[in-house]
């Protein structure tokens, strides 16, 4: 009943129109109140029909409105909004910042929750309105777009019919530069545009378009900037955009396999990572993998780690998370991979010692990861069994004979740990 007293009194156009828009919008917050609304017979054509009045008040009431109806998870009330997406694209080219801002959020919000509406602003050029407003000097738009782009990039169908429209167009240069100037500009745009090129690099193969706009270098300087500012005290906020940024370089050196050969890259990783270990240790995994990129097919940064002296720095995250073991002994396989040189430097580390300890953790790829660094240690440096041997290695190889996964490579080290030396 309260609804629809709202909507007439929104309808008859009296005196009070705005307040009733107030009241409607602020009885709007309420899910079942959003799906009765929707259901009234000519709801949304009214409320359009304020949204496209030449009143500036009664507009931005409209816009607010519809701003808490584009917040319902219920597709039935993103799809009543479908007549009203052109409308919402028009306005966004607007003089009004704060229309502006309601209607990229509303847009963001509707993309979320249906594919109908996502079918149908791009038809209506969602794509090149994006870029006109990408170009706007107001942080509050530059955030809002990054959210409405986000939200598309995340769609299940990004990346046949979005993402190729999005490097069509000159969005990945302008988010590229946007997430780079973050700390200069401002945090929150640079945050949403970098998981924007986040969603874009994993969801799409060749990243032809980014690494020709020189992404690599451009993110790999951004973390040494990001990593300068640290021991002055980081920037509120910092570790929001860190994780992104991680991730995004991660990904184009795993699919290009095409590094700069930069050591300040490695001093800075680890930078982040003391700085965040505390409050963030999140961010410890997302380092990790982005060292073992680095150094997974790269006697430079293998190297590099072992010169810069990062080992002990590198042992001391083993404990930190399973996910950090894991990753943290695979960047050590990395190494040891490399020859008797890079094993005989970890083994000054005393590095067996501290493998002990992982080999009787109750997660079999940790343990999986430790058998694989053992063999390959005891490959190039044949006397490095010896001394595991001396160290009481053997007890905690024999408890693995008997787990499926790991027995076969358990065993295999055991025999080569029992050969005689020279043998």
């Amino acid at each position: 009943g309260q609804v629809l007293e709202l909507l007439r009194g929104v309808q008859r156009g009296s005196e009070d129109r705005k307040r009733s828009l107030g009241r409607l919008r602020w009885v709007l917050q309420n899910e079942e109140t959003q799906q009765k609304f929707v259901r009234l017979d000519g709801s949304i054509r009214t409320l359009t029909g304020l949204f496209t009045s030449s009143l500036a008040d009664l507009q931005l009431e409209a816009a607010r409105c519809l701003h808490e109806l584009s917040h319902s998870s219920v597709p039935a009330v993103a799809e009543a909004c479908l007549p009203v997406t052109s409308y919402l694209l028009t306005y966004l080219s607007g003089h009004s910042l704060e229309l502006t801002e309601l209607c990229l959020y509303t847009l963001g919000n509707l993309v979320v929750e249906s594919e109908a509406v996502r079918k149908q602003l791009l038809p209506q050029g969602i794509i090149p309105v994006l870029v006109s407003c990408i170009q706007s000097p107001h942080e509050a738009v530059l955030e809002g777009v990054g959210y409405v782009l986000s939200q598309l990039l995340q769609a299940k169908e990004a990346p046949t019919e979005i993402i190729p429209l999005v490097l069509d167009s000159v969005l990945p240069q302008h988010m590229l530069q946007l997430v780079c100037s973050g700390l200069k500009a401002g945090m929150g745009a640079a945050v949403e545009f970098a998981w924007c090129l986040h969603y874009i690099i994993c969801r799409h193969k060749d990243n032809v378009v980014l690494l020709a706009l020189g992404a690599v270098p451009a993110l790999t300087s951004l973390l040494l900037d990001l990593a300068s500012q640290i021991p002055q005290g980081a920037p509120e906020g910092l570790e929001l955009l860190v994780c992104p940024v991680l991730r995004c370089l991660s990904n184009l050196l795993a699919q290009t396999g095409c590094q700069g050969q930069d050591r300040r890259l490695l001093i800075a990783l680890f930078l982040i990572l003391q700085c965040f270990l505390q409050q963030h240790p999140f961010l410890v995994q997302e380092c990790l993998w982005l060292l073992n990129n680095l150094t997974a097919d790269d006697p430079f940064f293998c190297s590099a780690l072992l010169s810069l002296d990062l080992l002990p720095a590198l042992l001391q995250l083993l404990p930190c998370s399973q996910m950090a073991t894991v990753l943290g002994l695979t960047v050590l396989c990395n190494v040891a991979e490399k020859g008797p040189l890079q094993c005989q430097r970890l083994l000054q580390q005393p590095l067996l010692p501290q493998l002990l300890p992982l080999l009787t953790l109750p997660d079999p790829e940790a343990v999986g990861q430790c058998l694989e660094l053992l063999h390959l240690l005891f490959l190039h440096c044949p006397e490095a069994a010896a001394d595991f041997t001396r160290q009481g290695g053997h007890q905690a190889l024999e408890q693995h004979q008997s787990t499926p996964e790991l027995q076969e490579r358990a065993q295999a080290l055991l025999d080569r740990v029992r050969q005689p030396p020279g043998a």
